[in-house]
């Protein structure tokens, strides 16, 4: 949740063209103007501002689904040793996604097994003084996550001539060409085809060619990272349900296609669906526990306001 301190909020044009991005983390500027019906010139240089000062980012990140097994951790931690363990799991590569409380007492994170029995787990982290427990989930499945984030600010007609058409083939096997590409967009997904071809050594058709059935294949996903606060979303929390689990697929389908939630994961354990959600304010969340989960079976929930969003992609450590 951080400090809620105003800070300057995105306007409406803004906003339609970060949703025009998450569509299509390449799209053209003439593109998005002749859909969204806008100048093009106008297009440009806002476009050309949030890209340029930071506010808004594209990363290409591999698709979900590859076969990793992941765990989700609820550390309780000591007060006043949150930073240090902290610290320590976010230099590990296999934890991506790292979550302080706003209560100073838990870490959230997620862990990527490899199916074995995890030492960090059963071994490490228990024997860790400041550690007071260990919860650890396996992830069942996944309903959405950052990539499928959208802002609701787009007309359906819009968003549906803005998103590329699913792929029609099998998962496609990345050879040598492909990881290069991969690795050169990693921290920015718009780099052009001639910057790319420079930066790999590979010719600029080739490029080209390869890139766009990356992207058409789904091989390479790419995915908008921004402030949540920029957007006037100041506060940030997981939620942890009990659903009842003749209920838990429509539940999981039902919250990913809600515009406030950013991601939702099926769980074992007693808490078998995690969602976490950006809202404007207290009173926002308040309202999205009592109306929009009401129609949801929900028997139980824990709500955890988070205070820093330590490690997630394509985000320095430290959060936002």
């Amino acid at each position: 949740m951080k400090s809620l301190v105003e800070k300057p909020v995105l306007d409406d044009l803004d906003r339609r063209l970060i949703a025009a991005l998450q569509c299509d983390g390449r799209l053209a500027t003439e593109r998005a103007a002749r859909v969204l019906g806008l100048n093009t010139r106008v297009v440009q240089r806002r476009l050309a501002a949030l890209l340029g000062n930071g506010t808004v980012r594209v990363i290409a990140v591999p698709p979900r689904g590859n076969g990793t097994t992941a765990m989700l951790l609820r550390i309780k931690v000591l007060r006043g040793k949150l930073d240090t363990i902290t610290a320590a799991l976010a230099a590990r590569p296999d934890i991506p996604f790292i979550d302080m409380s706003a209560g100073g007492d838990e870490i959230t994170a997620v862990l990527l097994a490899d199916g074995r029995r995890s030492s960090l787990v059963f071994r490490q982290l228990p024997a860790t003084k400041a550690i007071t427990s260990v919860s650890a989930q396996t992830v069942l499945h996944v309903y959405a996550d950052a990539t499928d984030w959208r802002l609701d600010t787009l007309t359906e007609a819009e968003r549906t001539e803005l998103t590329p058409p699913p792929p029609n083939g099998a998962p496609v096997e990345l050879d040598a060409l492909d990881r290069d590409l991969a690795d050169a967009l990693r921290e920015d997904a718009r780099v052009t085809a001639t910057a790319l071809a420079a930066a790999t050594g590979h010719p600029e058709s080739t490029v080209r060619r390869r890139l766009g059935a990356l992207l058409r294949d789904r091989a390479l996903v790419t995915q908008v990272v921004l402030d949540p606060h920029a957007l006037g979303l100041n506060v940030d929390a997981n939620l942890y349900l009990q659903i009842a689990p003749a209920h838990l697929e429509a539940a999981g389908r039902a919250l990913a296609a809600h515009p406030a939630v950013h991601g939702v994961i099926a769980l074992t354990g007693p808490a078998n669906l995690s969602a976490a959600v950006w809202l404007r304010d207290l009173e926002d969340l308040h309202r999205f526990i009592t109306h929009d989960l009401a129609p949801l079976p929900v028997t139980g929930i824990d709500t955890v306001l988070v205070g820093s969003a330590v490690k997630r992609a394509g985000q320095p450590p430290g959060g936002n």
